[in-house]
């Protein structure tokens, strides 16, 4: 990923064109600071009471393997809905990746760029019943038997060697709030993640989705509009999975060193 300072470098900007080029969707992301989430929410008049629970597991090594390789396997619960599995890669260079795989239904390239950072990742993703993402989540389902055979074949090319899906720990869940709205100055829906950690900390991100042509006069567009709302975008920026999989695997060791 690219680093977090709030102006991208001329270099950056022709990596992010390259990048673009060859993605199917671009999404702006910005994490809110503590001290300044209440104001935000009041400032977008956003109603929790509106917001969609969602349920979301992890799967690594407890040593966080698949996240050094770049490699990310989650599973969700959606309230209301089916869940849904994930198997991601990240950084992907669109033009490496063949055109079979890009094919596959339910596989995306995506540009995820955050004030100063960006990066492009690969996913392929498929429903889950809602009956089986609980019981994965509840640890009654096997990992492997809840991805799809297309999702097992792709993590077995990208997974670092060794690396079994059976072999791996749930990292998780973590309860989710997801809130979609539109924002009266700004032409594009919004949607607002609250991630709730067990030890009471917490992830407010906003984010918006649009057409990699569109990218900088959304970015643009964007960046105004925070700014207008409050939005500190020169704060550090957390990321919800990085986050969590640390969160977790810290707790993963710290209880194993409890039980010696």
């Amino acid at each position: 990923m690219a680093s977090q300072n709030v102006v991208l470098s001329t270099d950056q900007v022709a990596e992010v064109l390259g990048l673009l080029r060859g993605a199917d969707s671009v999404e702006l992301k910005a994490s809110v600071p503590d001290s300044g989430r209440r104001s935000v929410v009041a400032a977008f008049e956003m109603d929790p009471l509106d917001a969609q629970i969602r349920q979301v597991a992890f799967f690594d090594t407890p040593d966080l393997a698949l996240n050094g390789h770049g490699l990310v396997v989650r599973v969700r619960r959606v309230q209301g809905k089916p869940g849904d599995a994930v198997v991601k890669l990240r950084p992907v260079e669109p033009d490496q990746l063949q055109s079979s795989v890009r094919a596959m239904k339910g596989f995306g390239v995506e540009v995820d760029a955050m004030p100063g950072g960006f990066v492009c990742s690969a996913s392929l993703k498929a429903t889950v019943d809602a009956d089986a993402a609980k019981d994965a989540l509840a640890g009654r389902t096997p990992l492997p038997d809840v991805l799809s055979r297309q999702q097992r074949d792709f993590y077995a090319e990208h997974a670092p060697s060794g690396v079994d899906l059976s072999g791996l720990v749930m990292l998780g869940p973590i309860m989710v709030f997801k809130l979609k709205f539109r924002p009266p100055d700004f032409d594009r829906r919004m949607v607002a993640e609250l991630w709730l950690y067990p030890d009471g900390s917490r992830i407010l991100e906003l984010s918006t989705k649009g057409k990699p042509a569109e990218a900088f006069d959304l970015a643009a567009a964007a960046r105004t509009m925070l700014a207008a709302k409050g939005v500190d975008l020169s704060a550090a920026q957390q990321t919800k999975t990085k986050t969590a999989l640390e969160f977790f695997a810290r707790e993963l060791a710290e209880a194993g060193e409890t039980a010696r």
